[in-house]
């Protein structure tokens, strides 16, 4: 398996080598708006890569110098569409749509920012939990079959999902109820019944922390906080318990839009020793360890205790609310800075300080 990492990473060096310039490219989805616009604000070449139904998205704001349009994301991993960005010295830069339609990106020759081992680690829960528990953080409980459910419980599945056919349960029956319930809405396949990750809900305020780890600086930087906005589960408050109990209303977690949050300073402690935490081991996981944007989701107790529950080891959705720039980003450099501009600027010092090999992964 290392042999195979190195080669994989001495082909993309060797056409890293080739670039005289550097051009942000990624997939027209998720957080591309703030990728592209971040690339252009610190004075890059940027490449989009769309479907038709996304194009008009693209168009509309301007934050791309050329747009590449693709019958289907996965088309990325197509020779001819590779060639054209190698000759355009493209940098991808990956969020949850790659986990969600490319998969593993081992078949990539393009230059990728960030560390190509730790998405793989983000999307296999198991491994994920790993991660998380060796860096010392405080996590819920999870349960390996549906029949060891004792208590509340929030079922998920593989992959960047957005939320999509997550439901809370507290028994066994309910579970199988529930499950059947959610294929027969089409919102999962009954394959995906037997991946469910269980896992125990911790009641309380869930916080999202979006950090950067930077090689040219060797620091962790907090740079946004959101919480989501999600679709059933936020909307079910506003219909009278007695008619939610006639209607049999069952809400699901499917993420529609995020919101800004400012914590309470004295939380501040527990999510950036965290993040340092993560870090650290992340090296241990795959050489260098973390490189740019993750997010660490959590949920704050009453007692005020961090409990997290998931990593993302790229750059995540609700970054969109920094832009351009969130309280923390902005004390941190004293401008307008989000995270899609991060990566750009990041970029930007490496090449000038001939770190560049350091970013890619």
């Amino acid at each position: 398996m290392m042999e195979q990492i190195k080669e994989i990473r001495s082909r993309i060096l060797k056409v890293l080598k080739e670039y005289d310039s550097i051009t942000i490219g990624t997939l027209g989805s998720h957080s591309a708006l703030n990728i592209l616009k971040g690339a252009k604000d610190e004075g890059l070449k940027t490449i989009c890569l769309c479907r038709d139904k996304e194009r008009i998205i693209y168009e509309s704001f301007g934050v791309a110098d050329r747009i590449i349009q693709l019958d289907d994301f996965s088309d990325l991993l197509n020779p001819d569409i590779q060639r054209q960005l190698v000759d355009e010295n493209v940098v991808l830069i990956p969020h949850g749509s790659f986990n969600a339609y490319i998969g593993r990106l081992d078949n990539l020759v393009i230059p990728v920012f960030g560390n190509r081992i730790l998405m793989e680690w983000e999307v296999d829960r198991e491994r994920q939990r790993k991660w998380l528990f060796d860096a010392g953080l405080k996590l819920p409980e999870t349960f390996e079959k549906p029949e060891d459910i004792d208590r509340l419980v929030i079922v998920k599945y593989p992959g960047a999902k957005g939320g999509k056919g997550y439901f809370l349960c507290s028994s066994p029956e309910e579970f199988y109820e529930k499950a059947e319930r959610m294929v027969h809405a089409g919102l999962i396949g009954e394959d995906e019944i037997e991946d469910a990750y269980i896992q125990e809900y911790i009641v309380g305020a869930n916080i999202y922390f979006s950090f950067f780890y930077s090689p040219v600086f060797e620091r962790v930087e907090l740079i946004a906080v959101d919480r989501r906005y999600e679709s059933s589960v936020d909307g079910i408050s506003r219909i009278p318990a007695d008619v939610q109990l006639k209607g049999e209303i069952h809400p699901t977690y499917t993420v529609i839009g995020n919101f800004p949050v400012v914590l309470r300073e004295s939380l501040l402690s527990q999510a950036l020793q965290a993040a340092k935490s993560v870090v650290e081991v992340s090296k241990e996981i795959a050489e260098p360890g973390m490189v740019g944007p993750f997010c660490l989701e959590s949920v704050f107790t009453e007692e005020g205790e961090m409990v997290v529950f998931e990593i993302s080891a790229r750059i995540v959705a609700g970054t969109n609310v920094g832009i351009p720039s969130s309280p923390y980003s902005y004390i941190l450099f004293g401008e307008n800075m989000y995270m899609g501009r991060r990566i750009a600027r990041e970029l930007k010092l490496a090449r000038e300080r001939n770190m560049l090999e350091e970013l890619i992964y």
